[in-house]
């Protein structure tokens, strides 16, 4: 199966899932929640149905693993991991920060992924073997060497109101005094596009879902970013813990990272 036609069926998507977010963007939506600070909104659902549908005119009968859906499809060989709308909580408050994410893996490798941000219209995509660009132009990894001089960025999961965080604050204590900065934007899509692109230097969080990574993962991977997990040991979309850097600083934010109570849990 040719990636070429995987990835146009992902763009034709991803453009039409940005049309449908825009219209809802900063309107007032129906809310609910699957957790105590976990949201879904209408617009999610909405993209994601046109994202469905799209892919099933072409390849009915491919897997997908949907944040709002589930699981579906008989054809486990091929299977489209989508967010319809990763950032829900910017997106609820009009913070104009998040993303459609769309990969395809076969057998689960990542092969195609595509982070699309309709507000600003950066379209960042991947396929393997073949790098990575931004709206077209090819993006690349950032040079900087050291942490000391590194802009980092980080999320923090849903459970942080139900299991004891120490483990967590004490790493975001150690990068934050060890780094020239650290952000947290709210779209891990994003923030490993970010990375691949150089205006991040590196990324880390925990307990997130394939649906978050697995696109944003090929597109660090493909402009020269190491993504691995605390450990180092090489990522896969199930990990529980993401590290994504320009590789230059990644051993040093293994060290930072490395506490055993927490990366053994």
């Amino acid at each position: 199966m040719n990636l070429e036609s995987i990835k146009q069926v992902g763009v034709r998507a991803a453009y039409r899932a940005g049309k449908v977010l825009n219209r809802y963007y900063g309107s007032t939506l129906r809310v609910t929640k699957k957790g105590v600070i976990d949201l879904v909104t209408e617009a999610d659902v909405a993209a994601e149905k046109i994202i469905v549908e799209t892919i099933r005119e072409v390849f009915p009968d491919h897997a997908l693993l949907a944040e709002e859906s589930g699981a579906s499809g008989e054809n486990s060989e091929h299977c489209w991991i989508i967010d319809p709308l990763d950032g829900t909580t910017n997106f609820a408050h009009a913070l104009p920060f998040f993303a459609v994410s769309i990969a395809y893996a076969r057998t689960d490798e990542v092969l195609m992924g595509i982070v699309f941000n309709p507000v600003n219209g950066e379209f960042f995509s991947a396929v393997h073997g073949q790098g990575a660009s931004l709206n077209g132009t090819p993006i690349h990894a950032s040079s900087t060497k050291t942490v000391s001089d590194s802009l980092l960025v980080t999320g923090f999961p849903y459970t942080v109101r139900t299991t004891p965080p120490t483990g967590l604050l004490e790493q975001f204590s150690r990068c934050l005094t060890s780094a020239q900065g650290v952000r947290r934007l709210g779209s891990a899509a994003l923030d490993l596009c970010y990375v691949g692109c150089g205006r991040f230097d590196g990324f880390w969080e925990e307990n997130l879902k394939p649906w978050d990574t697995a696109a944003g993962l090929l597109v660090a991977r493909e402009a020269g970013a190491r993504v691995t997990d605390y450990a180092d040991h090489p990522f896969n979309f199930y990990d529980k813990q993401i590290l994504a850097t320009n590789t230059h600083i990644h051993q040093e934010m293994v060290d930072l990272l490395t506490i055993e109570d927490l990366n053994d849990r």
